[in-house]
């Protein structure tokens, strides 16, 4: 251990001194270190090892997930894949939700740096997934008050509390509704620099793009250009053309998949004519709405609506 201190820049006697600091690059680069020399991703705290690859692969099982809450229910079936010492539970109630780590009556009891480990990396990613830091309403965790438990309010984002039935955090339901907007090159950025965005989580800034989605659907059905949702934005439009073009999408894109979503949700879920579909959507005829989704999804409405629509009569 002495060696992977030094290795980067902190002084062995540092684990003497109650008051001694670290920055969060140090932390962050002696975890990157631990994690490589115990071959697990949570250096040996629970009792099967995570192998290093298990993060990506999670994520990418994530990426595609249309909200926050399919993601976080496809990540509950792959923790329950990987370890044995505790599941994932998700409780969707309105208006605040739980989402929690129930630890198995049949492992070892989890120790308490894992469990919150754990409920970091869990709190961190899905703030990265939807492109904001989730405030909490809470934080429980099932171990006692720890005498260091005052740092505990600079990492996590709402009030703590110990010696609970169980580890969870609480926030508020309409997160889980929020849309997955990562990419895969996005993750390949976000795993370099891990643990650092999940441990110490910042967005401080939304994404431009989140911002720029949440006003044209709320101009609906008028038709923005860039220059109208740019002053709306209080940017520039040469602003707002390159921070969307860092965020590896573009205004069209932005309107495209917002359309399209809306599209799609109005198409299985209800049985609204086209014509209205379209005008709500801010196309000026139904055939330009057809030849638009056509060529976002590569059917034409009335077969996207076919395939999506309920069994009848034993039909699928």
């Amino acid at each position: 251990m002495a060696a992977l201190l030094e290795r980067v820049g902190i002084a062995p006697g540092l684990l003497q001194q109650r008051t001694a600091r670290l920055t969060e690059a140090q932390f962050a680069a002696l975890y990157r270190l631990v994690v490589a020399y115990a071959d697990d991703e949570m250096p040996r705290l629970f009792s099967r090892p995570l192998r290093p690859g298990a993060l990506k692969f999670t994520c990418l099982s994530l990426l595609d997930a249309r909200n926050l809450a399919v993601a976080l229910h496809r990540w509950s079936h792959v923790l329950h894949l990987l370890q044995d010492d505790f599941t994932l539970e998700v409780d969707p109630a309105q208006p605040i939700c739980r989402v929690a780590l129930i630890e198995s009556p049949a492992a070892r009891p989890c120790k308490p740096v894992a469990l919150d480990l754990m409920l970091k990396l869990i709190h961190g990613v899905a703030s990265w997934l939807i492109g904001r830091r989730i405030p909490l309403i809470r934080v429980d965790f099932s171990f006692e008050r720890p005498a260091f438990a005052a740092e505990y309010q600079a990492l996590y984002p709402g009030p703590v509390r110990f010696d609970q039935p169980c580890t969870a955090m609480h926030l508020e339901a309409g997160y889980l509704q929020m849309p997955v907007r990562r990419t895969k090159p996005e993750l390949n950025e976000f795993l370099r620099r891990a643990p650092e965005d999940w441990l110490f989580v910042s967005f401080k800034d939304e994404l431009l793009s989140q911002r720029l989605r949440e006003h044209l659907a709320r101009q609906l059905p008028r038709t923005l250009t860039a220059e109208d949702a740019a002053a709306a934005l209080h940017v520039s439009t040469r602003t707002l053309h390159r921070r969307l073009g860092e965020e590896g999408t573009s205004f069209q894109r932005v309107k495209d998949e917002l359309r399209r979503d809306i599209a799609v949700q109005k198409l299985t879920r209800t049985r609204e004519p086209m014509s209205a579909i379209a005008a709500e959507l801010g196309f000026d005829s139904t055939a330009s709405f057809h030849r638009a989704f056509k060529g976002w999804t590569g059917d034409t409405p009335g077969v996207y609506r076919g395939r999506g629509a309920a069994p009848e009569s034993g039909r699928r």
